[in-house]
């Protein structure tokens, strides 16, 4: 059993509070696409993914995709089960979404972000229209996502406002992508650096 409490976290970690949330049926916003912006697939290429990744998520300390072997996110960038979308602006990915199909019944929202391109346009009210559109035209019962406590502080909100409900928390300690070369000292500023 967990005891209530503080519990210390080692030094070159970093710890986070995941909120898991889900939507069961589909729940659009009617969101018009921004003026400027084209919706557009984004090619199945590592380095291009990997450079959207890492300019959308650096701020928030994103890493999963970035310690990954090049060859298992290529398999993953290959597999038709998992849709890859953005929004351009005058010609240049701004925003990241994947939807990923594979496990049968579901859809999982695995990445879903602006730069900061974009950020107050409504930009990420029309890419989760979008999202949404895609995900239940699929035969699924469940459409998941979940944020952390690193993420933008109007992550959790804004996912709530588009009907996802959350359904679960955990807490996740890591290795601090920052410690391991992973990403800059200067990325996530608003996390603490515990080198040790």
């Amino acid at each position: 059993m967990l005891q209530n409490g503080f519990f210390d976290v080692p030094p070159g970690k970093v710890a986070t509070v995941v909120t898991h949330l889900e939507m069961r049926a589909p729940q659009r916003r009617g969101t018009p696409l921004p003026e400027g912006l084209a919706f557009a697939s984004l090619p199945r290429d590592t380095d291009i993914y990997r450079g959207l990744f890492r300019r959308i998520g650096q701020p928030w300390l994103w890493f999963g995709r970035l310690r990954m072997p090049d060859e298992e996110l290529q398999a993953i960038l290959d597999d038709a089960r998992v849709h890859l979308f953005t929004l351009l602006k005058d010609g240049t990915p701004e925003a990241l979404l994947e939807l990923d199909f594979r496990v049968a019944g579901a859809c999982e929202l695995a990445y879903f972000g602006l730069s900061d391109a974009l950020i107050g346009q409504g930009a990420g009210s029309y890419l989760m229209d979008q999202a949404v559109d895609r995900a239940f035209d699929q035969e699924i019962t469940r459409f998941h996502v979940h944020t952390c406590t690193l993420d933008s502080p109007q992550a959790l909100g804004f996912y709530r406002r588009c009907g996802f409900v959350p359904v679960r928390q955990q807490i996740e300690i890591a290795d601090d992508p920052r410690v391991i070369g992973l990403l800059p000292e200067s990325a996530g500023p608003h996390v603490p650096l515990f080198r040790g």
